[in-house]
């Protein structure tokens, strides 16, 4: 039991220990703040995400699928969570849905947060891509008038290729400085594409499953 518990502090304060009565007070009221604007489970889903993945970029390696070729001259290397990395801006819709323009509000905590567990180069090439592929999403799923499961895959569409070519690129360069690897080790086509993919599984899934219920009319399509 101690061994857990050890465990869950290490993982609540990336591998800081000292730091937890800190984090503990600055969580609880960073979950507060978000629950006062209006988000509920959505909404602190979607704010513990987003930390949560630009900390696993850092410490779990990718699963290498693919060895250097004439085709891949770097191999493919693709990260375990990347199709959860995808649901993010799905989950985004969702809390707009509750929180209207308040979802900025909880990207932006989030973000910040990520400099806490993140390194560094990564936390800050993820807020560049966050800031600027879901704003992209934000104002496609705001604006246009298709129906909800149309606008959450339209929105991933074009807001993943953004996130994925920073994010890739702020990766790339935080492994030269941290682990000594040679430039191009994530920001490469054959990367890029298959992290596009694994995104946009996710999105699809999502799509498909409220599409069935728009036509069954659980879900009203109109719905922001």
């Amino acid at each position: 039991m101690e061994i857990l518990v050890d465990q869950f502090v290490s993982l609540a304060t990336g591998g800081r220990p000292d730091d937890l009565l800190l984090v503990s007070i600055g969580l609880a009221t960073t979950l507060a703040l978000i629950w006062q604007l209006g988000g509920r489970a959505w909404a602190l889903v979607y704010f513990l995400t987003i930390p949560f993945l630009n900390w696993s970029f850092g410490v779990i390696d990718p699963v290498h699928i693919a060895e250097p070729s004439d085709l891949f001259s770097k191999g493919i290397d693709v990260h375990p969570l990347t199709v959860v990395t995808g649901l993010v801006f799905v989950f985004r819709d969702f809390v707009q849905r509750r929180m209207g323009q308040k979802v900025l509000v909880v990207m932006a905590l989030a973000i910040a947060w990520s400099f806490y567990y993140a390194w560094p180069v990564i936390a800050l090439a993820s807020g560049i891509a966050f800031a600027i592929s879901e704003t992209a999403d934000w104002a496609l799923y705001t604006f246009t008038k298709y129906r909800l499961s149309t606008r959450i895959l339209l929105s991933s569409a074009v807001a993943a290729p953004i996130d994925t070519t920073i994010f890739l690129y702020g990766a790339d360069l935080a492994r030269q400085i941290r682990l000594g690897d040679d430039p191009g080790n994530m920001l490469h086509w054959a990367n890029w594409v298959v992290f596009i993919i694994g995104k946009m599984v996710g999105a699809l899934i999502v799509s498909y499953a409220i599409r069935r219920r728009e036509d069954a009319g659980e879900v009203d399509p109109a719905a922001l």
